[in-house]
């Protein structure tokens, strides 16, 4: 595996990507960026899809993959099944693609953010074999699992057993104002912020339809809705937070109310170059939102709870619960904690193994068997691991330049 360069600059690449998005919020995004060189990596996907080169594609299995996968996209939720798990939480980018695309985002992420986690080359590197290890060997064993509180180690454990006691009550008392039985989302810039009331009827009109059709109105009853600002590599997108009646239809019930997270859909940044440079065939999806979830529903063991795709204004997007239990693990606080941190790294590489496994032979990916045969093979943790160091410099270069021109 090498890296090519593009004949263009690294401004003009990021602007072009994020063309038609909302602009304060492009340039909210910026401003992130430039915060550090992680958080640059997080908000730049397409480069690294743009930049990378894959030899001998053919001989690597196709796999349902994240598209995304960094350090970051993991967390705790809460299923359908009403139990809570540790798992992948961003399908943005998902869809059919060499398996070695997930574990080479991911273990670039862990060479990209070494320094800011206190760690020195030695044990970047020590780090990313952790991880490639923990995903080979999770392979060879063939078997998909899942990660919750029995099963959870060390700090994800920790997390697990922290978001159990968190109430409905406590998270809406922190995202919303209580008056007369009455809430509102609280609007501060930084979370929420307002929406005319084109957006607000459009937005009712969606979840409240949704509601009825299935068979839920009084749950889907809207209550109110912001402007939602989440993420980094999608902000300017359009999304929404709504406060909706939830099982406290009483009015007199306000504590049961649910917040719902509504993302816009758009092409998966991978998308082009698998075309032009993959044997995988995409399937004919009616639209962006369908892709996410479909292959969230096969990647994850349980899917967040009323993850949806839905149509609203003739534009696509996900549906999905914000929940009390939903967190990511704070990896600054393992900083420089090498046994800590590793072990960590060591569950991604078990998750997206189970991802990989569990999606396995559906619509164009390869077999578990042909993923089994693949992870006994010698040379590939090897390979990603010198392209991801590589390739991680090329990241702190891209990131200097784009500090010094916006």
């Amino acid at each position: 595996m090498k890296t090519k360069t593009k004949p263009h600059n690294i401004l003009d690449r990021i602007h072009a990507y994020n063309l038609g998005r909302a602009e304060e919020l492009v340039e909210l995004k910026y401003a992130k960026m430039r915060e550090d060189v992680f958080r640059f990596y997080r908000g730049t996907c397409h480069l690294m899809y743009e930049d990378w080169s894959l030899e001998n594609t053919e001989n690597i299995p196709l796999c349902w993959v994240c598209g995304d996968l960094h350090t970051e996209n993991f967390g705790s939720y809460k299923g359908e099944n009403r139990l809570v798990y540790f798992d992948i939480n961003d399908f943005d980018e998902s869809l059919l693609a060499p398996a070695t695309f997930d574990i080479t985002r991911l273990t670039t992420s862990i060479f990209v953010a070494a320094e800011a986690y206190s760690f020195n080359a030695r044990e970047a590197n020590d780090l990313a074999q952790v991880f490639l290890d923990a995903y080979s060997a999770t392979l060879q064993y063939g078997k998909a699992g899942a990660i919750e509180r029995e099963t959870a180690r060390s700090a994800i454990s920790e997390l697990l057993h922290s978001v159990q006691n968190r109430t409905r009550k406590a998270f809406l008392d922190e995202r919303t104002t209580l008056k007369k039985y009455t809430r509102r989302i609280i609007s501060d810039a930084k979370r929420y912020s307002d929406v005319n009331e084109n957006i607000f009827t459009s937005v009712q009109h969606c979840i409240e339809k949704f509601g009825e059709n299935i068979g839920k109105p009084d749950f889907f009853k809207v209550l109110d809705v912001k402007r939602r600002i989440a993420g980094t590599g999608s902000l300017g997108v359009r999304r929404y937070a709504i406060l909706v009646a939830g099982n406290g239809a009483n009015p007199q019930n306000p504590h049961k109310n649910y917040i719902l997270d509504l993302k816009e859909a758009v092409p998966s940044s991978l998308e082009t170059f698998v075309r032009k440079h993959t044997s995988a065939i995409q399937p004919e999806w009616s639209n962006e939102a369908l892709r996410v979830v479909e292959i969230q529903h096969r990647m994850q063991f349980s899917t967040p709870a009323l993850l949806s795709a839905v149509e609203m204004d003739g534009k696509h997007y996900i549906l999905r619960e914000l929940q009390p239990s939903q967190d990511k693990l704070d990896l600054s606080s393992l900083s420089g904690k090498y046994k800590r941190f590793a072990t960590a790294l060591s569950t991604m590489g078990e998750l997206i193994a189970y991802a990989h496994l569990r999606s396995s032979g559906r619509q164009g990916s390869a077999n578990a068997d042909a993923l089994i045969e693949f992870a006994f093979q010698p040379a590939w943790k090897q390979e990603i691991s010198h392209y991801a160091e590589s390739y991680a410099k090329q990241v702190h270069r891209d990131y200097e330049e784009f500090c010094a021109g916006v």
